[in-house]
């Protein structure tokens, strides 16, 4: 029940990130979640979008480098502790964190979304179904 997360590599200079988006906006791409991580000489983005292999053909015609690498969106209840709970679940079963951020979702909805990056996926997702987390597949997230 993994998504696939798209990471470009981009040099740490002012213009470059406008430059990557352009380039998704012009190919009519549609960002559904976005991270930004820097140092001082480069940076790495974190897409979640709507199509994928588009993504990943105009980011290489662009002169972008990127990788593509399997996520879990997690659906988590939108109340104080809800992110904890979730976190917990992973916590108790030996799941490493090694990353994670929220990506949109519906304004008037209770419920908010994390895409998680974590050492194993199948364990996580196995663990998080038994205590009742739903995890969405890309579908579900493009209907966000």
């Amino acid at each position: 029940m993994s998504v696939k997360q798209i990471s470009v590599f981009l040099e740490n200079r002012p213009g470059c990130l406008h430059e990557m988006t352009k380039a998704l906006a012009d190919a009519n791409i549609d960002l559904r979640g976005l991270s930004l991580a820097e140092t001082s000489d480069f940076g790495i983005v974190r897409l979640i979008v709507d199509d994928v292999l588009g993504t990943a053909n105009t980011l290489k015609d662009s002169g972008f480098v990127a990788s593509m690498s399997e996520v879990l969106a997690v659906e988590v209840p939108n109340v104080p502790g809800g992110l904890n709970k979730v976190l917990e679940i992973l916590a108790g079963t030996g799941i490493n964190v090694e990353y994670m951020y929220a990506i949109l979702g519906n304004k008037t909805s209770e419920t908010a979304y994390m895409i998680f990056k974590v050492n194993d996926n199948d364990k996580a997702a196995f663990a998080l179904n038994i205590a009742g987390v739903k995890i969405l597949d890309s579908g579900e997230l493009s209907a966000l």
